[in-house]
């Protein structure tokens, strides 16, 4: 039988210093998430989540646009952190999301490191190993630090649901996961299965096990449907077949890049063993260095048992097509790329404080390169100075540019949006440049179709995959060809469009067509607004 025994969290709590100075350590768990994270709005999903909450709220706004207008899966994120957007710029409002999002999630770590270690400054140690470990140990291009969306806050009541899985407060992990499931179902959801497989390693035995069925279970469980029915409603009444093509659509063309196996870069698989291999060491070493770290590890395997589904499941296309295409939008690898690099932060941290050399020299050397790494992120952003949506890395047009050029096209990509905000009215729909993510975010304006705004609902998902295809066909390429021009007239008829703005690097300046911006070309180096033909 095992029992819980007295750890660091015990000794932190009997020292009233200790206690008083937690709220420093999340201030300076806060401004680390800050100064790694804190570039300019939009971040990668900002201008995707703030444009559907705000729409949410202000369902008159952008109301001709496909996506914005389209099926809201999560419902609570939109409307706990959407309404300011009725009195607020959007960039305003990322501020607030990204305030309390870093701040949920400085909670829960400071809670964890809490129960698992006495130095204050282990926190600040495991925060930092974290987000190295998730930005360059990932499997599937997760990331938890970052903009505002509906997994940051999730995630952040995922963390305080780990810290009392520590403490063996299970009553209180089904409530805290539950609320998780209510902002992001998938990312609470899979925590809970987690949790789950938790309770059955480490409970299920015990003469003393805590129960599982509780009504606290059955609380978290009424929270998570907050999420869980939004998500269920866009599935009700699709046909069957409608369902099957947009799933494929979803997972074998849109979102493949975090889905399917086989997509990923042989490289991705490398690194993530490497976080992987740290954590099976650590466990291999301190599985039963205290019940609270066997918890931990428990949890973490959970999270890897999910994962392992999902390479079972990227194994079915070959055989099963359209199920495969079904079971892998449920994002099965999100949990793991989170949860065990934070488990090799533990296991490095516990290392650290450990008093045998060997292991705590390398721990050392592997926080030492880990702020470097992080150090690296941060400096090549700022030096940057592009909001990450709108940098050339994220949109797929030459990566290499220098930072003053992919300046002059951003602000350039300002003017031009503004243009249209100032210069059109609030019902008008714009064809833009497909490798853009922000229109709708500068410009306050429809447009027919970008690549980034995908919808969630079955029918929405196959009209844009309809639109994407007409707008930019396959034959034309990618970036570098924006629109096949022999059917802009239909464009104009079938979208009410009247409006085209154009990548004049792509294009050139010698288009058959009515230029209405800028009036001069030194004007607008990058962009041009032209009217469709009648």
């Amino acid at each position: 039988m095992m029992l819980d025994m007295p750890n660091a969290a015990s000794e932190l709590n009997s020292n009233p210093a200790a206690v008083s100075g937690r709220g420093w350590v999340t201030v300076m768990l806060f401004l680390l998430f800050f100064v790694y994270a804190g570039d300019a709005p939009p971040m990668v999903n900002e201008a995707h989540y703030l444009v559907k909450a705000k729409n949410f709220w202000q369902p008159d706004w952008c109301a001709a646009d496909l996506f914005a207008s389209s099926g809201k899966a999560h419902t609570t994120y939109y409307a706990v952190f959407g309404w300011p957007t009725k009195f607020l710029s959007l960039t305003a409002t990322a501020w607030i999301g990204r305030v309390i999002g870093w701040w949920m999630l400085a909670v829960g770590l400071r809670r964890i490191c809490d129960r698992m270690f006495a130095a204050w400054w282990a926190s600040l140690a495991v925060a930092t190993l974290w987000i190295a470990g998730i930005e360059y140990g990932n499997l599937a291009g997760e990331w938890v630090v970052g903009g505002t969306e509906a997994k940051v806050p999730a995630y952040g009541l995922v963390l305080m649901g780990i810290a009392e899985l520590v403490d063996r407060k299970w009553n209180r992990v089904w409530v805290y996961l539950g609320a998780a499931s209510a902002f992001h179902v998938l990312t609470g959801g899979w925590a809970v299965v987690a949790a789950a497989f938790a309770w059955l390693l480490t409970e299920f035995r015990r003469d003393d096990r805590r129960p599982f069925w509780t009504r606290w279970l059955f609380v978290g469980g009424a929270l998570s449907l907050f999420g869980l029915v939004p998500a269920i409603w866009l599935t009700i009444g699709v046909d069957p077949s409608d369902a099957t093509a947009a799933a494929r659509i979803y997972s074998y063309f849109r979102i493949r890049h975090h889905l399917l196996p086989a997509d990923f870069h042989w490289t991705w698989y490398l690194r993530h063993l490497v976080v992987l291999t740290i954590v099976a060491v650590g466990a291999w070493m301190d599985w039963r260095r205290s019940p609270g770290h066997t918890r931990l590890f428990s949890f973490t395997l959970g999270a890897v048992a999910v994962a392992g589904c999902g390479l079972v499941v990227g194994a079915l296309p070959a055989v099963a097509p359209d199920l495969a295409a079904k079971l892998l939008r449920y994002y099965w690898f999100r949990l793991s790329d989170a949860v065990v690099p934070l488990m090799m932060a533990i296991v490095i941290m516990q290392w650290m404080v450990d008093v045998r050399g060997g292991r705590r020299i390398a721990a050392w050397i592997a926080l030492m390169l880990a702020t470097g790494l992080v150090g690296y992120s941060t400096y090549d952003r700022v030096v940057l100075a592009v909001p990450p949506s709108a940098s050339n890395r994220l949109l797929g047009w030459d990566a290499s540019l220098p930072p003053q050029a992919q300046q002059q096209a951003w602000d350039d990509w300002i003017r031009v949006c503004q243009w249209a905000r100032d210069s059109s009215d609030p019902g008008e729909v714009f064809l833009t440049p497909r490798h853009q993510q922000t229109f709708k975010w500068y410009a306050q304006r429809s447009e027919v179709v970008n690549w980034k705004d995908v919808p969630q609902d079955a029918a929405s998902l196959t009209e844009w995959n309809r639109r994407f295809a007409e707008i930019f066909p396959a034959r034309l390429g990618t970036i570098r060809v924006t629109i096949g021009y022999q059917s802009l007239r239909q464009f104009r008829e079938k979208y009410h469009a009247r409006f085209m703005i154009v990548d004049r690097r792509v294009v050139g300046d010698q288009l058959p067509l009515i230029r209405i911006y800028p009036q001069r070309s030194e004007d607008n180096a990058t962009f041009a607004v032209y009217e469709l033909p009648r």
